[in-house]
Order: structure tokens, then C-alpha cells, then sequence
């Protein structure tokens, strides 16, 4: 038994029932001035951020969960209030289901973009409005495996910390450097800052003018962004026409366009940086 564990009866005896039903965005702001909080889902997520170093605030765990790797995950934080209840409970706010047992609340920290962060890199990600959660998590998780240094995103991409990002990264998000870049519609002006710190840029998009994801040039390129948008829309005009590249990956059977997910994995094998 830990000395700080309390069981639940019912989520309201605990900060969850409140934290449960507010937005992604509603916990963004909590605490006002000051950063808010994120929720982190299963054991592998929550470890991966422990790691990173962001604080835990209190966990939540489905008793049926609580595994040697959990009470782990724990002890190492003895302020960190655990709260314990069977699935029945933890399951009671609508919409909210567990699939891996265990929520840790976590404090949010400044993440702010300055150019040394990606100054000696070699590869890095620039997303461009990609909106949807699911995607930017597999985009991120696909980002770590496949040799990518950062990720740097527009205003309009959604959060990697939100619950569903995370998940989908397998807390990648927690492992590979990011930021968000100043407010702007697209990513055009970014393009113009990174050719400053010597990046050539590749934008993923249908256009005539798109040459072979494998193109040798481009896999030349000692220090390369690889841009990707929103899915449906792509990028803005403004953004494929800053970049160096226009880039396709050859289809077959008379298929178009992949999943940006897809897609960026595919891109990400290609034009990696050679050892």
C-alpha cells in the first residue's frame, strides 16, 4: 500500500471529475497565467514523460492496472497524490474510457522555439496546420523512429500533448525535441528562416513541377526540413512555393495521395540523413 493512495468510490471525492470533463484546451489554461496541466494515458506514456522530465501532479489508476511497472512509476514521485477505483468508476464521465488503465496529470512547462534548438541538426519536421490528433501522433512516432531530429509546428497544429497525440506517439512526443513556431497562416515564413540557418526545404505535395522522393539532390542536402500539411488541404501555396522541392512518392495502381501519417513515414526513410 502506498501512503498517499486513496480509493475511489465515486470520481468526485477527486480532482478527476473535474479534470475528465474539461477540453484538451480547457486544461491548456487552467492555471492562467501560469502553464496548465496535460493527461497522460498508460504506463509506457507516462514513463516516457517522467523521463523527460515533466512533474506529475497525481495519478489516477484502474485497480485491475496497477502492475509492478505502475507502483514503479510512482514511487519515484512520493508527493504525487495516487488515487485508486475499479473500472466502473473510473468509466462514469461519459465518453471517458481507459484503454490502458492508468492517467497520470501532469504539469505543463514554456516551451518556446529559439534556432539553437535546431541550429546543428541535420533532418527536422515542419507541420504545416495538421490538425488532427491521431495523425500528429503517428507523424511524431514515425518522426523519432526514422531519424528525425525536431519537430517544429505552425499555430494551427494541434497540440502533441494532448491526451489522444501522446497515446498515438507512444510518448515519442516526450522523446524528440519540438516547439511551436510564431503565429503565422502558413509556414512560408518559417521556410525563410531556416534557409537562414542553412536548411534547404522539401515540401510534400502534388504539383507538376514534383520530383522523386528519393531524388539525389535532395538526399544530398546536408541539412534538410521536410514540410507537411494538414490533411485534405496540404500546404498553402505560399509554403510549397518558399520551399527548394516540390516532392512526391511514386504510386502505384492509380492511387493519388497517401495518409499524411503515411506519407511522412515514408519521407522520413527516404530522405534521412546517411551515416
Amino acid at each position: 500500500m502506498r501512503d498517499r493512495e486513496t480509493m475511489l468510490q465515486s470520481l468526485n471525492d477527486s480532482p478527476w471529475a473535474e479534470w475528465l470533463q474539461c477540453s484538451e484546451t480547457q486544461l491548456y489554461h487552467i492555471n492562467e497565467p501560469e502553464p496548465g496541466i496535460f493527461i497522460a494515458e498508460s504506463p509506457n506514456v507516462i514513463e516516457r514523460a517522467l523521463n523527460a522530465g515533466y512533474q506529475p501532479i497525481t495519478f489516477l489508476i484502474d485497480t485491475a492496472f496497477d502492475t509492478p511497472q505502475v507502483q514503479a512509476l510512482t514511487a519515484r514521485y512520493p508527493s504525487a497524490q495516487v488515487f485508486l477505483a475499479c473500472s466502473d468508476v473510473l468509466n462514469s464521465i461519459s465518453g471517458i474510457h481507459l484503454t490502458r488503465g492508468v492517467l497520470c496529470a501532469m504539469q505543463r512547462r514554456q516551451l518556446q522555439f529559439a534556432p539553437d534548438m535546431i541550429a546543428h541538426h541535420a533532418r527536422i519536421v515542419l507541420l504545416e496546420n495538421v490538425m488532427n490528433p491521431t495523425n500528429l501522433g503517428a507523424i511524431f512516432r514515425s518522426a523519432a523512429a526514422l531519424g528525425m531530429d525536431a519537430v517544429l509546428l505552425t499555430q494551427g497544429c494541434t497540440d502533441p500533448l494532448y491526451r489522444r497525440s501522446a497515446r498515438v506517439s507512444m510518448g515519442t512526443v516526450f522523446q524528440i525535441p519540438w516547439a511551436y513556431l510564431p503565429d503565422a497562416p502558413d509556414a512560408s515564413n518559417a521556410i525563410y528562416m531556416l534557409k537562414e540557418l542553412g536548411f534547404a526545404s522539401a515540401a510534400m505535395a502534388l504539383r507538376d513541377d514534383s520530383v522523386s522522393v528519393d531524388d539525389p539532390d535532395i538526399l544530398a542536402a546536408e541539412k534538410l526540413a521536410i514540410v507537411l500539411g494538414t490533411e485534405g488541404e496540404g500546404l498553402a501555396a505560399e509554403t510549397i512555393s518558399a520551399c527548394n522541392w516540390t516532392v512526391r512518392i511514386p504510386m502505384s495502381h492509380g492511387v493519388d495521395s497517401l495518409n499524411v501519417a503515411a506519407a511522412s513515414a515514408v519521407a522520413f526513410w527516404a530522405m534521412r540523413k546517411a551515416n
